[in-house]
């Protein structure tokens, strides 16, 4: 009604139209209850505008159903609009009209007949198409096309509603690719797509149409078949995407139909014209089809060769089709395209994403190719990417050592800054590929230091597996023959470079101070060597050397232990994340060996240990005294933060009769202060009572002046001191407390 949209539509307010409503459906329910008048059909258009608008419009379900089962087609034409917008299969209003709907499948208008099968097709419970089914199969064999390509389009609903069904649609589905109608034709290639995809065992009886469906293609592609459905130039584009569609289902894993359909795809692939959006979209069709049958080779470089035509149209939604689509253009990114852009970000996404255990050396050589020649921007994308493939599912462990080398030679500057740690962890793991991965890492330094997260495990490797460098031999790889003088001029060009940052000056220089204990002849040089950086302007390279030459000279009968090869570290262990940055706390894995702890030194006169614990721990165990000289103990960020939850002393360390205990005194967000007590219960007194602490460089440490150094015999007294944690970033906060003493 007119009148009525007008007044609708000058409302102001969504109150005012809610008001007009409301006032129309109240006309509209007295018109139903006032029977047959001639006006039902009138009001139930206007009923179905309201419920356009979003209103509710329940209350016309039943008349829906009177309309339908009316003479006048008038009237049919509106009750079957309504109960396609108003009914669906979970009313049971829809059940009424089942006997309704039978009946004017057989009608003689083949209007009334058509209203029928769309309502069919359209809100047909399963219920309602079981008993339909062998009316809809009927009409698939009349003589009239426009009722044929309507009951093909609803025999599709009924498969998928009652996949049983199909079989009783599979006869008459062959003979209708026989039709020249252009509805019927297309109807009948998306039945038959529906049938092999619901049911599998049809696909020999429809692959020996196959030479049937090529005719067609090749009538659409070479003429103009239906030239009211050419659409910029192309002939009928849907049917024939509908046919390439049915041409990959039946020629999937199968060399008869493959074979007989693979020069109309060349045809396609090269009479197309792919400036207009409708011919693109019958070629990327085709290309899906090239690649899932089983063409031949030629054919597949062809439809590669499309897809690069593809990634340079201007059209966004030609190179953005879908994820396959996508698939494909990634590898052709990384293999032929020089890659630039948004796209080919989105592209190494999906390359990522595609890596699994069977594709990883496929995958990851394509990978290692494109970060060689990748835009600068995309490159820390693309290592991260790359260590998480390789972490995940490296074959081996000297496949995934030589990954990040590669990757570290060539995009070292932009690898993260745990790279460097999880790459020493995995090699100190990998106990058989030591003298491998030295040797490589050698060849590597030797060759360009620019790359500092390379230089850095390169000298890490050194220092800790010199040995099996000066000795020359290795079966996994060609050894280098070098000589002591070698690897120093090595790691002192390191040192001496503009290019060294300082981390990689302090990798550097503990390598020199560790291959103290694995050279013979040139121990004076690295004394020598040592010595220049003491009065280093970089603190932190300053404070290792003076460290340092205090292992030469006043400790230097401890050098060999404590410059010992580093132990296997737990990837899990406290203080290593390996990047992850969960917190978690995990538990420690019982079937492991516990590590050594630390012992007591004994000497004759006196011994000290100096805990300054900079080049790691020793593989081999310190022998226990019954006297207490020296006693290390390591307080975890954990454990730490549970020890000082309170006021009274908590026991930290305990051993020979030496106790530790730790008392909080004042702790706030970003600052703590404890006191350290130590208290000793044997029959000497321990003297020369010297504690330390060591703490992250992001927390400021302050020891106050200790109460004594001499710790009184049988616990007749204490020795306390007291340390200020200031913690400005509330980071995490992992503390080593370590002490020196001598006995008496």
């Amino acid at each position: 009604d007119v009148e009525m949209i007008r007044v609708i539509r000058s409302a102001r307010t969504q109150g005012e139209e809610r008001g007009i409503i409301q006032k129309e459906c109240a006309d509209i329910r007295a018109q139903f209850r006032q029977g047959d008048n001639g006006e039902r059909s009138h009001s139930l258009a206007k009923l179905l505008y309201v419920h356009m608008l979003g209103y509710p419009a329940h209350f016309g379900q039943m008349e829906c159903v009177r309309l339908i089962a009316s003479p006048r087609y008038s009237e049919k034409r509106i009750g079957y609009l309504g109960a396609m917008m108003l009914l669906d299969e979970k009313q049971d209003a829809s059940l009424l009209i089942t006997n309704s709907i039978k009946n004017d499948l057989s009608h003689s208008s083949q209007y009334v007949q058509s209203l029928a099968l769309c309502t069919l097709a359209c809100m047909g419970s399963a219920e309602m198409c079981r008993d339909l089914a062998p009316e809809i199969e009927r009409l698939l064999r009349a003589s009239n096309s426009y009722i044929k390509k309507k009951a093909t389009l609803c025999a599709v609903h009924i498969i998928r509603k009652v996949p049983e069904l199909a079989e009783l649609f599979t006869p008459s589905a062959r003979s209708l690719l026989s039709e020249k109608n252009h509805g019927v034709l297309h109807g009948a290639v998306v039945l038959i797509t529906e049938l092999c995809e619901h049911n599998p065992d049809t696909l020999d009886q429809f692959r020996k149409a196959v030479p049937e469906l090529v005719q067609i293609m090749k009538g659409l592609v070479t003429s103009s078949y239906s030239p009211e459905h050419n659409v910029a130039g192309i002939s009928d584009p849907f049917l024939q995407v509908r046919i390439l569609r049915l041409l990959r289902i039946l020629g999937h894993n199968n060399d008869t139909a493959s074979d007989a359909m693979n020069d109309l795809l060349a045809q396609v692939a090269t009479n197309t014209d792919s400036s207009k959006t409708a011919g693109s979209a019958v070629l990327y069709e085709t290309v899906l089809t090239i690649m899932d049958i089983n063409s031949e080779s030629g054919l597949r470089v062809l439809a590669v060769n499309i897809l690069g035509r593809f990634l340079l149209n201007n059209d966004r939604n030609i190179r953005k089709k879908n994820t396959l689509f996508s698939t494909y253009c990634t590898l052709l990114f990384l293999l032929y395209a020089p890659p630039s852009g948004f796209y080919c970000s989105r592209a190494l996404e999906l390359s990522l994403a595609l890596v699994s255990a069977v594709n990883i050396r496929s995958m990851m050589k394509e990978l290692l190719i494109f970060l060689s020649t990748c835009p600068p921007e995309l490159r820390s994308q693309t290592t991260s990417g790359i260590f998480n493939a390789a972490e995940r599912y490296s074959p081996s462990k000297r496949w995934h050592i030589d990954t990040i080398l590669h990757v570290l030679t060539t995009a070292g500057g932009d690898v993260r800054d745990e790279t460097v740690p999880n790459l020493i962890q995995l090699i100190t793991t990998a106990s058989e590929l030591h003298c491998y991965t030295v040797h490589k890492l050698y060849r590597a330094l030797v060759k360009d230091i620019s790359q500092q997260p390379l230089v850095q495990v390169a000298c890490w490797c050194i220092g800790e597996y010199g040995d099996l460098l000066l000795k020359g031999e290795c079966e996994e790889i060609e050894p280098v023959q070098v000589t002591e003088d070698d690897v120093l001029d090595a790691l002192e060009t390191v040192l001496q470079s503009h290019m060294s940052s300082p981390a990689t000056r302090g990798f550097a220089l503990t390598a020199t101070m560790k291959l103290s204990t694995r050279i013979t002849d040139n121990v004076d040089r690295i004394r020598s060597i040592v010595s220049i950086y003491g009065s280093c302007i970089d603190l932190e390279l300053q404070q290792r050397a003076v460290e340092y030459n205090a292992l030469f000279k006043k400790y230097d009968h401890m050098r060999a232990a404590v410059l010992e090869r580093m132990p296997v570290m737990d990837k899990n262990s406290p203080g290593h994340t390996n990047g992850d940055t969960s917190g978690e706390n995990k538990e420690p894995d019982p079937s492991k060996p516990k590590p050594v702890e630390a012992g007591l030194l004994s000497e004759p006169a006196s011994q000290v240990c100096d805990l300054l614990d900079l080049l790691g721990g020793t593989d081999t165990p310190l022998q226990p005294n019954p006297a207490p000289t020296s006693t290390p103990t390591t307080t975890s960020s954990a454990d730490l933060l549970d020890l000082l939850g309170g006021l009274e002393p908590t026991p930290v360390y305990e051993k020979n009769g030496l106790s530790l205990e730790i008392q909080c005194d004042k702790q706030t967000e970003t600052e703590v202060m404890v006191t350290l007590i130590g208290s000793n219960s044997t029959q000497n007194d321990i003297t020369n009572f010297n504690l330390q602490a060591a703490v992250p460089k992001s927390v400021q440490l302050q020891m106050k002046a200790p109460s004594g150094n001499v710790i009184p015999a049988h616990g007749l007294g204490q020795v306390t001191q007291t340390v200020v944690l200031n913690n400005p970033n509330k980071a995490s906060l992992p503390c080593l407390f370590l002490c020196s003493c001598l006995s008496h």
